[in-house]
Parts: C-alpha cells; structure tokens; sequence
C-alpha cells in the first residue's frame, strides 16, 4: 500500500466519522486490519462493532437510555482511536518517510525511566554556573564542549522521544511539566521540544499533548508560549472535526478566549499563518522583478551613491536626490525597493530565496536543527566558528538581535561566514549592525504604544522556521505540508465559534485576504458579517470580491444593495455598469455610466465607457460623438483609435477608418488592428492590400488561423454592409489560405 493509498484511507474514514456515518467507518477498517495483518487490533475493532450493533438494536426497538447520546459520542471518539492506532501501525509498516524510517530506527531506543533525566540535565548549568566563576561562562575549552555538546545530545534524544511517542504516559506528562518549570534549564532548550511534541502530535492526536499545549501558553517566556499557541492553532485546525468530542479542551479555549491579550495573539498569529501563503508569489515578485532591475544598475552603483558613506552615523533620514538620476534607466524599482521594505516591516518572509541555499551545511542535516531557536552558546557554533576571533563574535552577536532573520536563516547565515574574507564580514557587520540597531529603535518604540511586539517576532520568525522545514527540508515529501493548508480558520468549528465571538477580529482577518487579493476567503467572512450587521461598504466589498471572482451577477446584486447606502456613488455606479457590461446587457450598463457622467462629466474614462456601450448596442454614431470627445480632451490618446476605426469602418467613413486604423498600424498593432485595417481596404476594393494585412494578422504569435477565420466570420455580415461581395468571399479565404501555406 503507497502512502498515498494509505492516507486517501485515513482521511476517508476520519470524513465517515465526522459525518457520523460509523457503518462506512467500521466497514473500512475492518478491511485494512484484515488485509494487512493487524491482529493486535482486531479484539477492539469487534468490541466496539458489537457495541455499535446492540445501540442499533436497542434504538430501534425504542428502548428509552438517557445515556445512549453519552455513549454514541464515546462510541465515535474510540473509532477514531483506533483508526489511529490502525493509521500508526500501517504507516509504521510500510511508510519510506524519513520520519517513519527514523521512528522504526527509534525503537529500541525509547526513554524508559524518566526519573534521572531532569536532575543531570539541570547538573550542567549547575556546574556550568560554577565554571563561569573562573571563565566568565565562555565554553573555552574542549572539556567544556565536550560537555555541551552531551547535555545537546541529551537534549535532542528527548526531542526524538517525544516527537515518537503516540500517546503521553502520565510520567511523561509529569516529566514535562518539571522540565518546563525548571529554572536550569534554557529557554531555546525548552522551546525545541514544544516543537518536538507539535509534530508528534500532527502524526498522532493525542487530547494529553494539547492540554500541555495550553499550559506552555501561560508561560512567561514568548519563545515558548507563542510556539505552544502555534502548536495548538495547527491542531485544532487539523483535528477540527473531532474537538467537539473534547469539551475539555474546547471549554479550556474558551476561559482562554475571555483574555484580551489572547485573543490578540489568535488573530495576530492567524494573520502571519495566513501572510505565509504570500511567500512564493514574494519571491517570485523579488526574482522577476526586483533583482532583474538591480542588476542593470549594479556595475555603477558602488561609486554612484557611495556605499561607504552609507555607513556615516550622521547621514540623514531624507532620500538623496541623486537617487533619481541614478534609477533613471530602471524608474519603478526605487517603487519596487520601497515596497519591498514595507513587506519586510509588516514581517512577509522575504528572505527565504536567499537562504534557501545554505540549508545544505552539515548542520541541517539533524532534523531538530531546523527547529532549535537561535543562541549564541549553542555548541555546534562553538565546534564550527572561532569565537575567539572578535570579529566573529560580532557578527553572530549582531545575527542573534535580527528580528528579521528567522533562526533558521541565522544558523545559515552563521555557518556561511566561515569562507569570508575578514574585510567582507567587518563590512557585512557594520552593515548588519546599523540596520538592525535602527530597526529595534523602531521596534521599541512599537512595543510602547503596541504592547506584545516581541511576542510577534517570535511567532513570526518560527512560522518562517516552520515553513523552511516544510518547504526546503530535503525530504520533505514524507511530511503533510501544513504551509498547503488554506487556514480557512473562520469556517473552522472550533477556531470558527471564537472568532464569531469578536466580530472585529473577524473583520480584521477579512481586511487582510481582501488587502492580499483571497477574494473567495474574504467573501466568506464579510457574507458572515452581514448577519451582525448591514452595511454599504461591508456590500461593496462583497461585490468587489465577486467582480474579481468572475460571479458578476452576484457582485451586480450586492453593488446594489450598496446603493443603498449612499456610499461612494460614483464609485459604485461604475462598477454596477461593469458588471451589466460584463452581463451582456449593454443597455443597463450605458443607463448607470449616465448616471457616473452626471457627477463627474470630464471623467474620459466614463466618456470612454458610454462609447463601448453605444458601440455594442450598435449606436455607432453616438459612439463616435463620445471618442471624439475623448480625443479632443485628451490629444494622442492611443485608447481610442481603435474604436474610433472600428465605428467608422462600421458606420461607412471609410477614409476615416483608414486614417486611425494607419495609426495603429504605424505604432504597436496587435492581430485585430491588422485584421481591421484589412477590412478596410478590402471594403474600398484594395484586395491585395487586404490579403496583405490578413496574413500578417495570422502570422502574429497569439492568433492560430482557425481563430482569425472564426474571428472573421463573425465579421461577415460588416463586410458585406460596407459593400463586399458575398461571393467574393471564398475565393479570397482560400486565396488567404494558399498565401499562409507560402
């Protein structure tokens, strides 16, 4: 069974089971614990059958339980149960995973006793702490890292024990609580194995796992309690349809729900989930268009704007003049730069292009690394980067206060020094130092008149950690990316009831997918608020979501009822014509562009407009009144000597066509206007020019010839109007046909 095949399955029968459709549920399990060989589950599997059978019986029979709803509901959490255990069993078998294969490799190596780990882990800083006495705590000896690097080692081997553990034993929730309470040992430490119990619990749901989740949230360490609010976020999206069966842990999120700051945290952490579908097409962006700009200026750029100024303590905040002359050739990346920085401020992941490279240090080879939270006295530093050099403990320095760079890319851009020149990585430090002391005095300021800043870039840079996990790691097929998930949270039981709870949180959510173009997520949200309360912008947004979303007659509807409201008439007025115009229904279109026209008569766009719809009602005359119009207020406006050709040809001003259908030819034609002008000539008898113009009309690169001739038939009856003989008109097309073969 491929891996595929076996999650089609799980998923199936977990769907059966939200459904409450337990007869498809037992039916499916059945058949994989008798194919594949699971005997150890087939006497659970019977029990709950038989007692699935005798409720059947006895509700049909109308014997009256008080208890039955008490024990179907317990009846289907121990379906999904087992369908667990038979999901782990089969995975575990059979699964080429590097999590699988690193979990059967882990077998025999399971923590048994837990009761001497915590005292010789804390030992270390013990000792580590009576060391420091003599040598100020720096790991300067090979004794010393040695040492390290075994508490790590311990450290990562708890990482693995519970990253593998399916289910928590109550010593292992006792040791748990002890290891997080412990004041010896560190933060980054502790942070590492809530990431350790996240993935195992997106392996195995487990209820035990979530409600140490809720108490690493009321931690006073933001590395910790963010991670623990991520962890719990991801759970209840993923395991949604079964919450409901875990009142003890739904009504633990709702006592959490009555604290403001938590649910600044839910929306805040929701959004960043939300902002890292943005990655790809950021880098995309960055690489198409960003990068290619910079790159014709660069050769010059050095001495242009002086680059070691730049490092002057006293340069001003004001943008150089000579900027402009220097971006002349490339005028829209200062505009690409700026948005860029803001992208960077608002905390998008712009960064993972330029790391994605260095996850190839031997480093990242440990899966926990991609997890553990940047320190400077992580061992594996100490072994690969000469703390002794000033210079070297600087820049890690200065890479350990960026809260730009997620911890991830900090350890990428640690390792990747080590092949610098000295005078590079001085520059790169300096450089380094005076952004990001600006960026914490902007920060600071943040936290004073935005409490919980800190607690955002820790969030943010482990969502950015997560993604690099699931987007880079080299085996990372075996993982489910959670990164494709669409963190629909409003629609969601469990997250989706709290939000409900606070109409602005949900309002916020919405603004974002709408700022971010998720029109069919922002849709859903506003239509959800429009049962609290109406609104004429609440309307125009609904609509505007539909526009975009290609249902006009839906954003028609509610474009309307925005009308309503007087909100932005003109505004509105424009875009219920759209819709009409894109409904087919010109004349409704031309009635509300008049109404547009009256608030804003000089508006050529409107001008423009009303002669599109004269144009498709075949008001040809009228037409032409409006572009005129258009090109009079506004001299070589290239927009309207298309239609001006096309109303003239139509209209019988042959002359005149020719003349702005010439224009077009003699500018940038694209395959109508060649198509156009030939049906100009050929309508004043110049038949040879016409075939001229038609076959290159063909020969542009986006028109087949089965599209000109269709196109061309739907010109026919114009044709004819303006005086072509019907029975000419073969004979040309296949005259056409003989010069397209040529």
């Amino acid at each position: 069974m491929t891996e595929k095949q076996l999650k089609n399955k799980y998923v199936e029968i977990c769907d059966n089971l939200a459904a409450r459709k337990l007869k498809p549920a037992f039916d499916q399990l059945e058949k994989l614990i008798n194919e594949k060989g699971l005997l150890a589950l087939t006497d659970e599997y019977r029990n709950l059958e038989e007692t699935y059978h005798y409720m059947l019986k006895y509700t049909v029979e109308g014997i009256q339980d008080p208890e039955r709803q008490k024990v179907y509901r317990k009846l289907i959490v121990s379906v999904y149960e087992l369908t667990d255990k038979v999901n782990e069993a089969l995975r575990l078998k059979f699964s080429s995973s590097v999590e699988y294969e690193k979990k059967r490799l882990w077998a025999e190596d399971f923590i048994k006793d837990f009761s001497g780990i915590l005292p010789e882990l804390e030992d270390f800083y013990l000792d580590k702490d009576l060391k420091s006495l003599i040598e100020n705590g720096e790991i300067k000896t090979s004794n010393q890292l040695a040492d390290a690097k075994q508490h790590q080692k311990e450290i990562v081997r708890l990482f693995y024990h519970f990253w593998f553990s399916n289910e928590l034993s109550s010593e292992e929730t006792d040791f748990l609580r002890a290891f997080f309470e412990s004041e010896q040992i560190i933060d980054s430490y502790k942070a590492l194995i809530v990431s350790a119990l996240m993935l195992s619990s997106q392996r195995y749901f487990c209820p035990e796992k979530l409600k140490v989740f809720f108490e690493l949230y009321e931690s006073d360490q933001n590395e910790i309690s963010q991670r623990a609010l991520i962890a719990l976020l991801i759970n209840f999206y993923r395991y949604d349809s079964r919450m409901q069966y875990y009142p003890e842990i739904t009504g633990r999120l709702k006592i959490l729900n009555e604290d403001p700051g938590f649910k600044r945290n839910l929306e805040r952490i929701i959004i960043q989930l939300i902002r890292s579908k943005e990655t790809e097409k950021i880098q995309k962006k960055i690489k198409d268009e960003i990068i290619p700009e910079m790159i014709k200026i660069s050769p010059n750029l050095k001495d242009k704007i002086n680059l070691d100024s730049l490092m002057d303590d006293s340069i001003s905040d004001d943008k150089n003049p000579e900027w402009e002359e220097i971006f002349k050739d490339s005028p829209g990346l200062m505009d690409k730069m700026e948005e860029f920085s803001e992208l960077q401020m608002e905390g998008a992941d712009v960064f993972i292009g330029s790391f994605s490279m260095l996850k190839l240090f031997p480093f990242f080879n440990e899966i926990s690394n991609w997890f553990i939270p940047f320190f400077s006295e992580n061992p594996q530093i100490s072994q690969d980067i000469n703390l002794d050099d000033d210079l070297n403990r600087k820049f890690i320095e200065t890479i350990n206060s960026a809260p730009i760079l997620c911890n991830s890319d900090k350890y990428s851009f640690c390792f990747s020094i080590q092949n610098l020149p000295a005078e590079n990585r001085e520059f790169m430090a300096q450089g380094m130092k005076a952004e990001m002391d600006q960026f914490k005095e902007i920060e600071k300021d943040k936290e004073i008149t935005a409490p919980g800043k800190k607690a955002e870039f820790i969030s943010n840079q482990y969502i950015q950690d997560l993604y690099r996990f699931y987007k880079l790691h080299p085996r990372k097929s075996g993982f489910e990316d959670i990164f494709s998930w669409r963190f629909d949270f409003h629609n969601s039981e469990t997250i989706g009831g709290i939000l409900q709870e606070d109409p602005k949180i949900l309002r916020n959510i919405a603004e974002y997918y709408f700022g971010k173009n998720y029109f069919d997520e922002a849709v859903e949200i506003y239509n959800y608020l429009l049962t609290i309360e109406k609104g004429g912008e609440i309307y125009q947004k609904i609509a505007f979501c539909y526009q975009k979303m290609g249902m006009f007659q839906k954003a028609l509807d509610n474009y309307q009822k925005a009308e309503l409201y007087e909100l932005n008439k003109l505004w509105n007025y424009k875009k219920i014509a759209l819709c009409f115009r894109n409904l087919k229904q010109p004349a409704s279109a031309l009635e509300y562009y008049r109404e547009a026209e009256k608030i804003d008569p000089e508006n050529l766009n409107i001008q423009l407009s009303i002669g599109h719809c004269l144009l498709e009602l075949g008001e040809f005359e009228e037409a032409l009144k409006c572009y005129f119009k258009v090109e009079y207020l506004s001299p070589g406006n290239k927009k309207v000597w298309r239609p001006i050709g096309w109303c003239s040809f139509v209209s019988g001003k042959k002359q005149q066509a020719e003349k702005y259908f010439q224009k077009l030819v003699d500018d940038e034609p694209n395959k109508h206007d060649l198509m156009n002008m030939g049906h100009v000539q050929w309508s004043m008898g110049n038949r040879k020019e016409a075939l001229d113009y038609y076959k290159k009309s063909v020969e542009k690169n986006d028109f087949t010839e089965q599209e000109f001739f269709d196109v061309l038939e739907e010109d026919y009856h114009h044709l004819v109007g303006q005086g072509v003989n019907p029975e000419d008109v073969p004979i040309m097309l296949d005259q056409l046909r003989y010069f397209i073969e040529n």
